[in-house]
């Protein structure tokens, strides 16, 4: 099983690491690693064959799964669809969903749990360009 390193964590951004995802095995969160307070982020991983071993669902977080790696099918309720390197699925509350890997080689995910219907300000609504140039 891969562990989130924390690498910093103050009042103004929280810094961690899985370190290489194709190394990645497991399922890892990094909420309090990151000491996020909007989200939880998780870093998952399925070998050949193998499958989440239940159906959940959520009482009030939707989850998005980002497929980093690898390919198989989805389930959500009675509906199961193909997923692979690139797919994103978005899950809302109260759907049972699971996925299994149905390829040769790892799958790596990563699965952000937010309020379902929390986002109420996006990159161009909410976003302030500073005047500051960049240090980097």
């Amino acid at each position: 099983m891969s562990e989130i390193k924390q690498l910093a964590l103050n009042a103004r951004y929280g810094h961690a690491t899985i370190g290489s995802v194709s190394a990645f095995a497991g399922k890892s969160f990094v909420k309090d690693a990151v000491g996020a307070t909007s989200c939880e982020i998780s870093y998952g991983s399925l070998a050949p064959g193998e499958a989440v071993p239940f159906l959940h669902s959520h009482k009030a977080n939707e989850e998005h799964y980002l497929i980093l790696s690898g390919k198989g099918c989805f389930q959500v309720d009675d509906d199961i669809f193909d997923i692979s390197e690139g797919s994103v699925v978005r899950v809302a509350t109260g759907a049972q969903r699971c996925l299994r890997n149905t390829g040769t080689d790892t799958m790596v995910y990563v699965c952000i749990q937010a309020p379902e219907g929390g986002l109420t300000q996006w990159t161009m609504t909410d976003g302030i360009i500073s005047d500051t140039s960049p240090a980097l």
